[in-house]
């Protein structure tokens, strides 16, 4: 039996994945037909792969938005949430927490009500249907500016919904300093919420360390630049802060040259808590399975160390204590079903 077949079963829980970023290319291209003449995406799901080659982080950014621009009401909304739980259900994913944009789509006309609401409906089917569970992190995208980051943060305290768990800083980091954001951290922590802003994607060490003395930050969105700073390295491994990994995207947004020199090995030599991610999987051609199979293959991993990966997001998630009692057996459960056979 390969590797392959061992993660395609293995049970996961995924911490950094964004809402419209994870639509399937099907949803995308549905969306894209019901909006055609006022919309630049393409309505045939195979030119979006070809839609989705970007040459830089800036690009990404704008491609990304271009179908943030597709979900514009309530019903939209319902449907790419549940159409996500659908391909996350097929990968035996069990958890995952979403990275959530509302900003966008309130500016964009849809009322924060009805967002929440349909978020929340998709999120209960989800459960209910499929067996996965869903939670939200409210993200400000940092590109909008302070406006963003207040709208953002009433839709996530005046409406909170239940499955929201976690309060994010998004989008481009080159010319968007971190410390402007902390007064509306500080309030989303107060209020209950963890802190998992982006960092160190496309910048230095300094963003990741802004990350955590400004926003309280609990764990780290990327953190790609992290090992360039030891202090830095220290600091995560000595207080345990999880990293969440996305080699694909790093690649597709032109953060990380080749896969072979993606620093995820010199995090893990360092002892620090590494996670694999998806981050936007139709938009980079990638899924969660594929992530657990190139971090095996950059780490050199058999089924064992590939179980301890998916034990570190069930860890390094923010699922009550039972949820994740119940996971990490699952996951204990799978491993120990496959070792006779290897």
């Amino acid at each position: 039996m390969s590797l392959r077949a061992f993660i395609a079963g293995l049970p996961k829980a995924e911490l950094h994945v964004h809402h419209v970023g994870s639509a399937s290319p099907q949803v995308v291209a549905g969306l894209a037909a019901r909006y055609e003449g006022r919309t630049s995406v393409p309505t045939d799901p195979e030119a979006l792969a070809k839609y989705f080659e970007f040459t830089d982080f800036g690009h990404f950014i704008e491609v990304y938005l271009s179908v943030v621009d597709l979900i514009r009401d309530a019903e939209d909304v319902r449907a790419l949430t549940y159409g996500v739980a659908q391909d996350m259900a097929r990968q035996q994913i069990r958890y995952a927490e979403l990275t959530v944009t509302p900003y966008s789509s309130v500016r964009r006309g849809i009322p924060g009500e009805a967002f929440m609401e349909a978020i929340e409906d998709a999120r209960h089917a989800a459960e209910r249907e499929l067996g996965v569970t869903l939670r939200w992190c409210f993200d400000i995208p940092g590109e909008a500016g302070l406006e963003s980051a207040e709208v953002t943060e009433r839709l996530a305290l005046d409406l909170r919904p239940d499955g929201l768990v976690s309060f994010g800083l998004g989008g481009p980091e080159v010319g968007v300093p971190r410390p402007q954001f902390q007064p509306f951290f500080d309030r989303a922590r107060a209020a209950g919420l963890h802190s998992v802003p982006h960092a160190g994607e496309s910048t230095g060490p300094e963003t990741v360390w802004d990350a955590l003395r400004h926003l309280g930050a609990e764990r780290i969105g990327h953190g790609t630049q992290s090992v360039k700073d030891p202090a830095l390295v220290d600091y995560l491994g000595e207080h345990r802060i999880p990293l969440e990994v996305c080699p694909t995207s790093n690649i597709a947004t032109r953060v990380v040259t080749r896969m072979e020199d993606h620093p995820i090995r010199q995090m893990v030599d360092a002892g620090l808590v590494v996670t694999v991610n998806s981050d936007d999987p139709p938009m980079f051609g990638t899924d969660l399975n594929r992530e657990y199979e190139i971090a095996a293959g950059l780490l050199g991993l058999d089924e064992a160390g590939v179980a301890e990966l998916a034990r570190n997001a069930a860890r390094s998630s923010f699922l009550e204590e039972g949820g994740k009692t119940r996971l990490l057996g699952e996951i204990d459960a799978h491993l120990a079903a496959w070792l006779p056979e290897a």
